[in-house]
């Protein structure tokens, strides 16, 4: 069973800095894509960055340039490094992956549980 626990959220002032981080578990052999998400109160989530594992990396417009996604494929990690933090960036942010291959099968997809950020102004 693939597994994705998230770490890294909690509160911080506006301009601040965190840095996310998904750590994939499970007999893994690859995994084609991750991607963080994030859901703020009342709204539908969105892609915020998604990153291959050749390396090509996706961001929504709202975060380039504050954002930078990374990923270890030697340790099944992927990174979300947030700067010039925004009160409009406080919400729960996901990770994600697809096209995971394990020991005992292919998972088309998989979600961690989120962990929150909160900005302060």
């Amino acid at each position: 069973q693939v597994q994705l626990v998230e770490s890294g959220g909690g509160l911080v002032q506006a301009g601040g800095s965190l840095r996310l981080s998904c750590a994939a578990s499970g007999s893994i052999f690859s995994i084609n894509y991750m991607g963080w998400y994030r859901q703020a109160p009342g709204k539908q989530r969105e892609l915020v960055a998604g990153i291959t594992e050749g390396g090509s990396r996706n961001y929504a417009d709202s975060v380039k340039g504050r954002f930078t996604i990374s990923r270890d494929n030697a340790k099944n990690t992927m990174y979300l490094q947030i700067n010039s933090l925004k009160p409009e960036d406080t919400a729960v942010y996901y990770c994600n992956a697809r096209g995971v291959v394990t020991g005992q099968g292919a998972h088309p997809e998989v979600w961690g549980q989120g962990t929150l950020v909160t900005v302060s102004s």
